[in-house]
């Protein structure tokens, strides 16, 4: 098996591009996990949705379409 240390030395902050640590997972400090999280907050990420379905997916009829 692999050393999780090891294999996180191997990948890149997604935020700076350092190694990675361990303690901050995927980033590389504390300092780029708030950056991360700041970015999600204000809006800088998005998850994209479609407006007119429900939970299960299926379309909401308009109210003019009734």
């Amino acid at each position: 098996m692999s050393d999780p240390k090891t294999q996180n030395a191997a990948r890149k902050c997604p935020i700076c591009g350092n190694a990675t640590d361990a303690a901050f997972s995927p980033f590389c400090s504390k300092r780029c996990l708030d950056i991360d999280l700041n970015r999600w907050l204000s809006g800088v990420y998005s998850v994209p949705v479609t407006e007119n379905e429900d939970g299960d997916g299926d379309r909401l009829q308009d109210e003019e379409e009734r």
